[in-house]
């Protein structure tokens, strides 16, 4: 980061679709010193979402492009700080961890994962499948990328600004699923990665967006793609894959 004159300026990336209920219980307790900046990332949502994120004086942006490759590409773009932190509103993301995130990055290193499978940590929103998932698909990228993560697919993590460049994830059409992504760019170019435990509460109020096989399919291919093609320029365009 380039902000040795400075304290790193930090951007919470909140990304919503139909979120209100989980908005009005979570959002409060993101303490104003935590962030310099918010930012929603709207995909659609007619519950009202939008206009409670306005009111709150946020920052409302809807994603251009469609799923959640469309929705990290806007909050990349748009982000202004040196940190971003990708937050879901659901009740999946503790707020309180936003502090060790940062203070991690500011250890030294790239991207910090809220690992839920680390240091006694829990997901209460697992069910037997997606646990299963998430430690095939992680166990993969371990494997075939050299790595030691312990949670390859959760949102919640924060990155360095510089990370998200040299990584080729900012105004580069992305796929569903970007965690793992991201888990595999920082494998390739040698990144400093970094767990603190964190724990997923169940979601608040609205419905899961997530297909455990479709997206299970997606994030196999995008471990296979990132595999043979080696090229950040020529994965961006092959992995155009958001349905």
């Amino acid at each position: 980061m380039n902000a040795q004159n400075r304290d790193p300026k930090v951007t919470l990336a909140v990304y919503t679709l139909n979120e209100i209920d989980g908005m009005r219980a979570v959002m409060p307790k993101v303490r104003k010193e935590w962030c310099d900046e918010i930012i929603v990332i709207d995909g659609g949502s007619t519950d009202g979402t939008v206009e409670y994120a306005r009111e709150q004086g946020y920052a409302v942006y809807r994603q251009k492009e469609p799923r959640w490759g469309g929705a990290h590409r806007e909050a990349y773009s748009r982000a202004a700080g040196d940190i971003v932190i990708d937050f879901s509103p659901d009740g999946n993301s503790v707020p309180e961890l936003i502090p060790q995130l940062v203070a991690k990055i500011k250890e030294g290193y790239d991207m910090v994962i809220a690992s839920r499978y680390t240091g006694g940590a829990k997901s209460d929103d697992d069910t037997a499948v997606t646990g299963f998932g998430n430690s095939l698909f992680t166990f993969l990228v371990n494997l075939l990328f050299g790595c030691r993560y312990t949670d390859s697919l959760v949102i919640y993590r924060a990155f360095t600004r510089p990370f998200l460049e040299k990584a080729g994830v900012v105004n580069c059409s992305l796929p569903q699923c970007v965690t793992v992504l991201t888990c595999i760019r920082a494998a390739k170019i040698k990144a400093r990665t970094a767990d603190v435990p964190g724990d997923e509460p169940p979601r608040i109020g609205g419905h899961p967006k997530m297909n455990p096989l479709i997206d299970g399919l997606r994030v196999l291919a995008v471990i296979f793609k990132e595999f043979f093609i080696r090229d950040f320029k020529k994965s961006c365009v092959s992995q155009n894959i958001q349905a």
